[in-house]
């Protein structure tokens, strides 16, 4: 410990350190180079592919703009939204009703749930669709009656059939029917994971405390288990419900004439304008899953709102 008489040695002291500077250190940010000739390579190509929109005369913006929204193409688009909504139910449904199978004790609706997944889940919707759009050649026609009627009725001396209901598959199956039951049972298998995995994220001791409460397994299901499961499961089902939207274009191979990828494919070929129509098509599609976008983020965020609340919606689930 220095005397009171005894200098200390410091910025201020008469008596520095040697060796020692007394000036104040200046900090340098670090350089990097290659970040802003990065970015000039991009502003470049940006400015380049711009350039090439504006001036090449291959995407031909009047006549686009012009038949993109004629009425055929407008009647597309609300094909193409109907297809997808209902696609979607249909497989929110069948994936609610095979996921509970798939977990259920029974092991023959174990087995049916797997095979139906297995299979649905392994066959492209591109043949889905174009075989369900052949499948008159199967059956050709559809009818409710007994089963094997054309077998026992034969052995008792019967005549005729045990058919209540007949009607041929070209009839009752259209082109969009046909095209909507592939879209609808494929989707029903990829949905049918989903649930299964959202059911299994809910803890176990939630369902076993309801049971000693006397609550059936429906109630349970519909009041404990699905309401917090959607947090898990909402996530994927708009990724699923956007793919589809984008799925829906292969129901022009079915072929549904009136969907939108086939009117614009058929505005494409008839005036040799191919190019700008499918242009057209992707501006649309665009369009309508920038929508869907919108409209997943505000339902995620109705079902977790911590995840969305930023600072504020952290700061209040840390407080509790």
């Amino acid at each position: 410990m220095s005397s009171p008489t005894e200098p200390v040695n410091g910025p201020g002291s008469p008596n520095p350190t040697p060796g020692r500077s007394t000036e104040p250190v200046t900090a340098v940010p670090v350089r990097y180079p290659e970040r802003w000739v990065a970015a000039a390579v991009i502003l470049v190509l940006a400015a380049m592919f711009v350039h090439m929109l504006f001036t090449n005369d291959a995407f031909n913006w009047p006549f686009m703009l012009e038949h993109m929204f004629s009425d055929p193409v407008v009647r597309g688009v609300w094909v193409t939204i109907s297809a997808t909504v209902l696609s979607m139910l249909i497989g929110i449904v069948l994936g609610i009703v095979l996921a509970v199978m798939r977990l259920s004790g029974n092991p023959v609706l174990v087995a049916v749930s797997w095979l139906y997944t297995w299979f649905f889940r392994g066959v492209p919707r591109l043949v889905l669709a174009v075989l369900f759009g052949n499948i008159a050649i199967l059956y050709t026609t559809i009818a409710i009656g007994l089963p094997f009627d054309n077998y026992w009725m034969p052995w008792l001396g019967l005549e005729g059939d045990a058919r209540f209901f007949e009607i041929d598959t070209r009839t009752l199956l259209s082109g969009y029917v046909a095209g909507l039951l592939a879209l609808s049972l494929s989707e029903g298998a990829y949905m049918a994971e989903i649930i299964r995995a959202g059911l299994q994220s809910v803890d176990k001791g939630q369902t076993e405390a309801a049971q000693a409460l006397g609550m059936g397994r429906g109630r349970i299901m519909r009041r404990i288990t699905l309401p917090q499961a959607m947090r898990v499961v909402i996530p994927p089902t708009g990724n699923e419900t956007i793919a589809m939207l984008k799925d829906t274009a292969l129901l022009a191979y079915v072929p549904v004439t009136i969907e939108l990828f086939y009117q614009l494919q058929a505005i494409g070929s008839r005036t040799y304008q191919i190019f700008p129509m499918l242009v057209a098509a992707c501006l649309w599609y665009l369009t309508i899953t920038s929508v869907l976008m919108v409209g997943q983020y505000f339902i995620e965020r109705r079902f977790n709102p911590g995840q969305y609340g930023g600072i504020r919606g952290r700061i209040v689930g840390g407080a509790h």
